[in-house]
């Protein structure tokens, strides 16, 4: 009996090892899957291992998910089991290279991708053809609802109504149901999953009014509108044979649990328009996955998919859904996905434990007399890749693609098409050409402008070319500057954000702000919105924070002078002068109408002290969109001025003789968390100053780094000229409470408590700098005061030009003195980036000694 009973144990783990080899060796289809991100995305890498956010995010590495993904990451790549190891690892690494390992050990051959899901710095889908290989496109119908809503009408005053909407919607699904493999719907996490197929068009209709009517973004969360546009995209697929994939069970803290429970869907699916419909339930509808195998059981439409649930539950957790989902389910019917995201880790992750946990079940299945070893095996290679290639029809498509170039160019741009075919209602059909906008290391404006036609076909997917050393031309001079290491060699693309696509009608003109990319998908660090984007993605990922922003614009308004070529200011009025204002008034409407298209908010406006100098007053704005503003904003007062014969400029110090007042972009900060301002504190008698602990270790860092931040917001020689004692801008090292001869002071509104403070405020930034690389200086100088708990000095409440000699420490008088503070300041060059930190102090200097004995008035087309 002994022997017998050692035999049988041997048999058992000969048969389980042949169903493990023949599992790992099967190419594996991921039914569902999402885009990857540049290494630069703020997106947090704990989130790989992870449904939570925010603040949950900090207890991701106390779960049994994190744990083991963490020792499985580590063994991948020859590393100690640490967080910081693996980051360090991908940040000297390169997004190709890891994904080319990834996708390599992970064995997937084939992707469906549902890019519908927008992560910071996604790479689209050509992108992922030119890595993964074979790719493939899901449509996400609430993503395409929203765009429509978003873009709006093309009619100026026109009103949504549903059948507008219906035309566009359907439209746009048709548009694209040749070019994708299935459609998907996140109705679970906007009304849940107890849909009415029978809402009425009345019903549909209210809902849209109560959806665009919103003051906040668009987001689609009425349960009779999204009901209907579930029930019409439905109809659609089924009418096509096109499948459709619903988010069932867990996920973000969105989600209501209780209506993801997919047993809800039974009235769409007793539904005779739905007799044929093909359904995927996605997730292992985690924690139903009995329902869900039961559905399959007795509903022909219902299809299975067990990705996300692996491999984001405990091993235990892994094998049971997989297991409840094989109970009663179809083997023909269950697919396997990874769920995986923004990270080339989580793909091998899903691939890696599906492998592992299907290997298992189906040997428990052998060993309790459901399956022989062979039909364990046929099931692993249904279950991994043959059912989704049959069910998604991918070996016809992929014959179809083989045999049409047209239908390749169709797939790549599918995640662009209808957005370009929607916005060319609302602005690309209107205007004539598009101009690309971006701000220099100088803080110019500079521009490339293309026909309408040629931005959607190429711009859009390919940018445009620009020689890598205009990221290095001084202020003076269209060459590189000696030092930067760069010269004529090289291309970097013009990289369109087309979600800042606006129309301004009085160039007949679109605008749309441009980044930079390496090629196609790879920011170049010397792009300054990645930089910011980088910077502030590590705030949020280390510390949960966000930040906001309100620039104040000052700048002078200018009249020709008697003199050729000469100009003057429009008055000599002094401060909030109304007679000033009045005088002006007509250039000022017109440029507030520039503004007004171009979407800022202005706060409040008025006559600063210099004759004809006024400033704006922008609305506070997450902190990406404030810096794109304040650029915007620039382009707008000027184009009015010139439209009005004048010459607005925002140069530091206008004229060194006569004008004593300078012009500044004084800029005011906080910090946020969870829709909360964390820059206050929660009381007065629970302050720093006013300020919470977080709040004042960013000051505090802020401060400490002040005078290197200069050579990014004073970024000209002549920005030093402004920068004097007793003119309100700061001269020197220090904060203050309501002090405006301090650069850094905190700030009160009228509506904050009594002793509470709510934002600071940077006097020293000037209207040369380019704001977005000014911001990431600051946020390179607050996080490190977050991660050294910087303290603060007490602040200083008088003139600190009254101070004994040597007390408070002088900022850099010039900018040479800045650039030197830069190349010793390690922390923030490391931070803001070697590569762009080496070409910024390279133009600096070009422009010291270019700019010694030159007038301001060589500046004035300039800035």
């Amino acid at each position: 009996m002994m022997a017998s009973s050692r035999q049988q144990e041997q048999l058992r783990s000969m048969e389980a090892e042949k169903i493990r080899a023949a599992v790992n060796d099967i190419e594996l289809v991921d039914g569902h899957a999402h885009n990857l991100v540049a290494l630069e995305s703020c997106h947090p890498f704990l989130s790989a291992f992870s449904e939570a956010h925010g603040p949950a995010l900090s207890y991701v590495p106390h779960t049994l998910s994190f744990k083991r993904g963490l020792e499985d990451i580590a063994n991948l790549y020859n590393l100690g089991a640490s967080l910081e190891s693996i980051q360090e690892f991908r940040q000297n690494s390169s997004l190709t290279a890891l994904s080319i390992k990834c996708f390599k050990a992970a064995k997937i051959s084939t992707v469906l991708l549902d890019d519908g899901l927008e992560f910071d710095g996604m790479k689209d889908l050509a992108w992922h053809k030119e890595v993964v290989g074979d790719v493939h496109r899901i449509l996400r119908i609430e993503y395409l609802a929203e765009n429509i809503l978003k873009q709006g009408l093309p009619g100026v005053g026109d009103k949504w109504t549903l059948k507008k909407f219906e035309e566009l919607f359907v439209a746009g699904l048709k548009s694209q149901a040749s070019s994708v493999v299935a459609f998907k719907s996140i109705v679970a996490y906007r009304s849940g999953l107890r849909i009415n197929p029978s809402v009425t068009d009345e019903d549909a209709e209210k809902g849209l009014v109560r959806t665009v009517g919103t003051v906040e973004e668009i987001r689609l969360t009425d349960k009779n509108l999204t009901d209907w546009i579930f029930t019409k995209a439905l109809e659609l697929a089924t009418s096509h044979d096109i499948p459709m994939q619903i988010h069932t069970g867990f996920g973000d803290v969105d989600l209501d649990l209780e209506l993801a429970n997919p047993v809800l869907l039974r009235s769409i699916l007793e539904d005779l328009r739905f007799k044929h419909a093909r359904i995927v339930l996605l997730h292992a509808a985690y924690p139903y996955m009995r329902q869900a195998s039961y559905l399959a059981c007795v509903y022909p439409q219902i299809h299975l998919d067990f990705g996300l649930a692996i491999p984001k539950l405990s091993v235990r957790g892994m094998k049971t859904a997989v297991a409840e989902l094989l109970e009663l389910a179809p083997i023909n019917k269950v697919m396997f996905s990874t769920d995986a995201y923004a990270f080339p880790e989580t793909y091998y992750l899903g691939a890696k434990w599906a492998r592992t946990v299907l290997a298992e079940v189906l040997c428990d299945c052998v060993e309790e007399g459901d399956l022989s070893v062979d039909e364990a095996i046929a099931a692993a290679e249904s279950i991994l890749s043959k059912n989704s290639l049959a069910f998604y029809k991918l070996t016809t498509r992929a014959q179809t693609s083989d045999n049409s170039e047209n239908q390749k160019a169709v797939d790549t741009n599918a995640s662009k098409n209808f957005e370009c075919s929607h916005s060319s209602l609302s602005v690309l059909d209107k205007v004539d050409y598009v101009r690309l906008l971006w701000g220099d290391t100088t803080g110019q404006r500079r521009c490339r402008v293309v026909p309408s036609a040629r931005y959607k076909a190429v711009a859009l997917k390919n940018g445009l070319s620009l020689a890598t050393c205009c990221m290095a031309l001084s202020s003076h001079k269209d060459a590189p500057a000696r030092g930067s290491g760069l010269s004529g060699t090289g291309e970097i693309r013009l990289m369109p954000d087309a979600s800042t696509l606006l129309e301004v009608p009085q160039w007949n003109h679109g605008l749309v702000l441009a980044d930079m990319h390496v090629k196609p998908g790879t920011p170049s660090e010397l792009c300054p919105r990645t930089t910011l984007r980088r910077l502030t993605g590590l705030l949020e990922e280390e510390y949960q924070l966000t930040m906001r922003a309100g620039f104040e614009a000052e700048f002078y308004l200018l009249k020709k002078a008697t003199e050729p070529e000469r100009w003057e200011a429009v008055d000599s009025s002094s401060y909030c002068s109304s007679t000033g204002l009045t005088q002006s008034l007509a250039t000022l409407e017109c440029m507030l109408s520039w503004l007004n298209t171009m979407q800022i908010n202005i706060e409040q406006f008025h006559a600063e002290s210099g004759g004809g100098q006024f400033e704006f007053a922008l609305a506070h704005e997450p902190i990406l969109i404030a810096a794109d503003k304040l650029l915007l904003a620039r382009e707008a007062i000027t184009a009015a001025a010139l439209q009005q014969n004048f010459l607005a400029t925002f140069i530091p110090k206008l004229n060194l003789k006569t004008t004593p007042v300078g012009s500044g972009s004084h800029v005011h900060l906080s910090l946020w968390k969870e829709g909360k301002n964390v820059f206050s504190a929660e009381s007065k008698a629970d302050s720093n100053f006013g300020m919470s602990e977080t709040g004042s270790s960013f000051l505090a860092g802020v401060l400490q780094h002040l005078p290197a931040i200069l050579a990014f917001i004073c970024p000209h020689p002549n920005s030093y000229e402004r920068l004097k004692p007793n003119m309100w801008c700061g001269a020197f090292q220090c904060w203050g409470q309501v002090n405006r001869e301090a650069p850094l002071r905190t700030s009160s509104p009228p509506d904050v408590s009594d002793g509470v403070v709510s934002n600071f405020e940077l006097k020293s930034f000037d209207g040369c700098a380019n704001p977005h690389l000014g911001l990431a200086a600051i946020v390179a100088g607050g996080l490190d005061g977050l991660r050294k708990k910087l303290k603060l000095p007490a602040p200083v409440d008088g003139n600190p030009a009254d101070e004994v000699e040597g007390v408070i420490r002088k900022l850099p008088r010039t900018l040479e003195d800045a650039a030197q503070c830069l190349e010793e300041d390690d922390l923030l060059r490391q931070l803001m980036g070697e590569q762009l930190v080496k070409v910024v102090l390279a133009i600096r200097r070009a422009d010291v000694a270019h700019y010694k004995s030159l007038s301001p008035d060589d500046l004035l087309y300039k800035y």
